[in-house]
């Protein structure tokens, strides 16, 4: 998927995901840009102009009406393109990392 985009069910003055969960500041509508899209679902990225605050959220259109999920995130939008297709992480992975940060020569690799 190319560039972001804003978020065309706002302008339809459907109003999802208004407010900031952290400071409830309300969100500039213009502002939120789509990352991706698949059928009727959006996932959108919101970032508060006040606090600055960023937000993932998950958008869904059905004939039932729409429904929204949203996580609180430090990703700025180019990591959340960078990683939206990433690999999950395995078991072997955090187990990995664990053994790391367990050795007593960590902060020799670290220097």
């Amino acid at each position: 998927m190319g560039e972001p985009t804003n978020f065309h069910l706002f302008n339809e003055g459907i109003k999802v995901v208004s407010n900031c969960p952290v400071c409830s500041a309300r969100y500039q509508n213009n502002r939120a840009l789509v990352i991706q899209e698949k059928q009727d679902a959006h996932l959108v990225y919101l970032k508060c102009r006040r606090c600055q605050t960023a937000v993932l959220a998950v958008i869904l259109t059905n004939s039932l009406g729409v429904s929204s999920v949203g996580l609180v995130t430090d990703l700025g939008c180019d990591e959340v393109l960078r990683y939206k297709d990433a690999k999950p992480l395995s078991t072997d992975d955090v187990i990995d990392v664990h053994q790391l940060l367990t050795k007593e020569d960590l902060l020799a690799l670290v220097s």
